[in-house]
């Protein structure tokens, strides 16, 4: 099956209607502008944000504001020699005139607006804490719509961090797992519904997509299935963000009837790192979900966002939007081409047909290359670090059987340097030795909000076996929880998170203790 569009005009079609302000200054105290007839819709070429941070940073101002640096040598020397007078000087504070405060539409509204079309949604929020914030606004949402949820097992750390904040319960539905390969793919439709069916007050189903492997699965089915039972579809589409905009990419989450989604703009999309999109589709939901959205945005949005991140996120828009269908198409020529030299050298692995073959993957995304390194004799780990040591090539993640290249919408890196220098990897026998899988999850003795803000204690990882976590540990990236709070410590999941700790760029995030020798488990 094929999750492609045919509509190469799809990516741009308008939304249904004009969009609302995506901040309000009065949040901060500041006096509101009087409503003004809105501006005819810019194009999509338009960068009206960008545009007006520019034009305040090519004035002479006497800065006597914050940012404490004021564009000013003698203030910051440093700061000025190493990232140049310019940056300093796009570094601009909210609450500017003619930039995001003063008569409406501000070029800060205009420009998400055009976010909002480009992607599709009915409303957009510019976020500068990456798609994590998204996640945590986006729980915190969900709790004015009820107290239960039904969540993909294998979301994002920062999705049961919301979860713990919001006080929402959440109960799994879980994705197919190649144990070998050590991924986790997708929640299949049935799924879905028989998790829904079996929850009957839960609020919002909420899943991932695609995976970190690229992974994708049947969002407009699962959108049926959720209107279906009477609740919004939520998307963590942060390694989607590039969907869309081009006809042999898989259709954003948006346009195959998501309510809610995610976008992790700074991965495939290249605004910069920690810039990220909040979407608001246009569905059955909206209604009720767009104040709850806006009030949680307010709560954990920055006062003092980055006027350089979010002028990010337009230009990158701009790109995508304009661009896009030509850039994209020498970017996927050239993940083609890797495939091609891996799949002719036959020592190692392309794993897309691999991956395709589990029946919750829908799609795969081909920006995503998953190569199996382990059959050509050096595992996943080990082959990421010699790569980045020894040739200068830094792969966005390994397991220890993968390696994982993703190639930026638009980039096209060398594939002869990549190929070659895979093919000059050592054999070091790591087909024969001992896998690092993937542990089963542990049995759940509590929800993730009791466990979080219970008394606890920190016990040597050896004796929290069998007691109940009270910390969510991930290794890191893909940032998919090995261990949640509310879940039984299982001896399989310790030795999986300290060996992934002792392989060369191992890290697990959320534990007390960076080797994973010490757990906090719930008191008592």
């Amino acid at each position: 099956m094929s999750l492609l569009s045919s509509d190469p005009n799809l990516n741009f079609a308008l939304g249904s209607r004009t969009l609302d302000a995506v901040t309000n200054p009065t949040t901060t105290g500041a006096p509101a502008a009087a409503p003004v007839a809105p501006a005819l819709d810019d194009p999509q070429t338009a960068t009206p944000y960008a545009d007006a941070i520019a034009a305040y940073a090519d004035q002479d101002w006497v800065r006597l504001d914050v940012p404490g640096h004021q564009a000013s040598h003698q203030g910051q020397p440093g700061l000025v020699d190493y990232f140049g007078h310019r940056t300093l000087a796009l570094d601009v504070p909210p609450l500017t005139e003619g930039i995001d405060h003063g008569p409406q539409p501000t070029p800060l509204v205009r420009s998400a607006r055009l976010a909002a079309r480009a992607w599709g949604a009915r409303k957009t929020w510019f976020l500068t804490n990456g798609a994590s914030k998204g996640n945590l606004v986006t729980n915190l949402a969900l709790r004015g719509l009820g107290t239960e949820v039904i969540v993909q097992r294998s979301v994002h750390s920062s999705v049961v961090d919301g979860l713990a904040l919001a006080g929402l319960d959440a109960y799994f539905a879980f994705p197919s797992i190649d144990p070998e390969l050590g991924i986790a793919h997708g929640v299949t439709p049935d799924e879905l519904d028989r998790r829904l069916t079996e929850h009957p007050d839960a609020a919002a189903a909420y899943v991932v997509t695609p995976s970190y492997f690229g992974a994708v699965a049947d969002v407009s089915r699962l959108a049926d299935v959720a209107h279906a039972h009477g609740v919004p579809l939520v998307v963590d589409e942060a390694w989607g963000s590039h969907f869309g905009f081009h006809p042999d990419l898989p259709v954003n989450a948006l346009r195959l009837g998501a309510d809610v989604v995610i976008s992790s703009t700074h991965k495939l999309a290249g605004s910069l790192t920690q810039s990220a999109l909040l979407h608001l589709g246009e569905g059955p939901f909206a209604d009720r979900l767009e104040p709850l959205l806006e009030r949680a945005f307010r709560s954990m949005q920055s006062t003092s966002s980055s006027a350089i991140l979010m002028t990010s996120l337009d230009l990158a828009r701009r790109q995508l939007a304009v661009n896009g269908r030509d850039t994209i198409g020498g970017t996927l020529d050239v993940a083609a081409k890797i495939r091609g030299r891996v799949m002719a050298e036959g020592r190692f692995r392309d794993t897309g047909d691999c991956i395709a073959a589990y029946p919750d993957v829908f799609a795969v995304d081909p920006l995503r290359v998953v190569i199996d390194t382990r059959v050509g004799g050096i595992s996943g780990h080990e082959a990421r670090a010699l790569l980045f040591a020894e040739h200068d090539i830094h792969l966005e993640m390994s397991t220890d059987a993968v390696v994982v290249a993703v190639l930026g919408a638009g980039a096209q890196p060398d594939v002869d340097r990549f190929v070659d220098a895979l093919h000059a990897l050592p054999q070091r026998g790591a087909a024969q030795r001992r896998h690092i899988a993937l542990p089963p999850n542990g049995e759940r003795a509590t929800s993730v909000r009791d466990a979080y803000f219970a008394p606890s204690e920190v016990l040597p990882a050896e004796q929290a076996i069998g007691r109940v976590s009270s910390d969510t540990l991930a290794a890191y990236p893909p940032g998919i929880p090995n261990l949640l709070p509310g879940e039984v410590i299982s001896r399989e999941v310790v030795e999986f998170l300290q060996a992934t700790v002792a392989a060369p760029f191992g890290h697990v995030r959320g534990g007390v203790v960076g080797d994973v020798s010490q757990l906090r488990v719930v008191a008592g």
